[in-house]
């Protein structure tokens, strides 16, 4: 990560891309990047790596916001601890 989008980052200005998956119930982060364009053409290849490994489900956000504190969440792991 360089300077300026660190700098980005800590101002909740950097672009994130949000992925999240069905099967499995995951959300992914990638980032940050300086522009959303920088951040579309990233997730290409964010994408394909899913697929191959069968995720399913697919859907993509792309948004402004500072670093999240975890950068996969699985759900199913989650919902299990509350059960």
């Amino acid at each position: 990560m360089n300077l300026w989008t660190e700098t980005l980052n800590a101002c909740r200005q950097a672009w994130w891309v949000e992925i999240f998956t069905a099967q499995p119930k995951c959300t992914y982060y990638f980032g940050p990047f300086a522009g959303a364009g920088e951040a579309e053409v990233a997730s290409k290849g964010f994408i394909e790596d899913l697929e191959g490994e069968s995720a399913q489900g697919i859907e993509t956000k792309i948004d402004k916001h500072s670093q999240p504190d975890l950068l996969t969440i699985e759900h199913d792991s989650i919902e299990s601890l509350g059960a």
